[in-house]
């Protein structure tokens, strides 16, 4: 009897402590886990990690108002800035292009924007090394951002070397951003020509040449038109204003594209 008993005990201290080795697994197991992956990291993880947030919410400024991150010309629609790519302020007359170099000018507007993140971020990665006990050289050199077709990449011409017991070298760092942005602003480009030569576009040839874009026109009293390109599989946008022969209040026209 006395016997059943001490093995009935025994069962129940070892339910005990596989209880207990389950909460202290459930409470401590993410946080190895997350430590073990921070160690594995590289600094160009590190970097991409940093820094791909802040790129992502600046296109996205960007491709609501035009281009710009601060627009001074521009069409206000419910508190939204839409930026001019073209504009006059005359009757009757074509457009003049506002940035005829539309992707180097929004490149410009993403290196400008990121500067301060990205020096946090280059602090930050020094910073998790020296606690890691290593010796740490960064040389900061220039960088800057393309739009490419497919895709968005900052690259940073900084070296990194990194010594402990050997030596690790990075002669530069590069961000990369899976976006189809270079394309619509390749479409937004031709709009634009259309927009400066004739003071208007047929959006539909281009919805039936490329068809995963959708292209939305919308006219204004005032003579604006603003356009909204979406990509139908990424949902990625790009918006912009337009005021191109446009007419006094009154009058209508049924313009033809040639």
């Amino acid at each position: 009897m006395e016997k059943k008993k001490g093995q009935v005990t025994i069962f129940i201290i070892v339910g005990v402590l596989i209880v207990v080795l389950g909460v202290l697994i459930y409470m401590f197991y993410p946080k190895i886990q997350t430590n073990i992956e921070t160690e594995a990291k590289t600094p160009s993880a590190f970097i991409q990690n940093c820094l791909e947030e802040e790129i992502e919410d600046t296109i996205e400024i960007l491709s609501g108002q035009g281009g710009y991150l601060e627009p001074e010309l521009y069409f206000l629609k419910e508190d939204e800035k839409i930026g001019y790519l073209c504009y006059t302020n005359e009757y009757y007359q074509t457009c003049i292009m506002q940035q005829p170099l539309l992707k180097r000018h929004i490149e410009s507007e993403i290196k400008e924007e990121i500067e301060d993140e990205a020096k946090e971020c280059f602090d930050s990665l020094v910073e998790s090394y020296e606690k890691k006990n290593y010796n740490v050289d960064l040389k900061k050199r220039e960088y800057g951002v393309e739009i490419l077709p497919g895709k968005v990449v900052a690259t940073f011409n900084h070296s990194l070397t990194l010594s402990r017991e050997s030596s690790e070298n990075y002669n530069s760092f590069k961000v990369v951003l899976n976006k189809k942005f270079y394309e619509l602003l390749s479409v937004a480009n031709s709009i634009l020509e259309w927009e400066a030569t004739y003071g208007d576009a047929e959006t539909t040839n281009y919805m039936n040449y490329y068809h995963d874009l959708k292209v939305e026109k919308k006219k204004h009293s005032d003579g604006t038109t603003v356009y909204t390109l979406t990509d139908r599989n990424t949902q990625g946008k790009f918006k912009f204003a337009s005021r191109s022969v446009a007419w006094p209040a009154g009058y209508k026209t049924n313009m033809v594209i040639r």
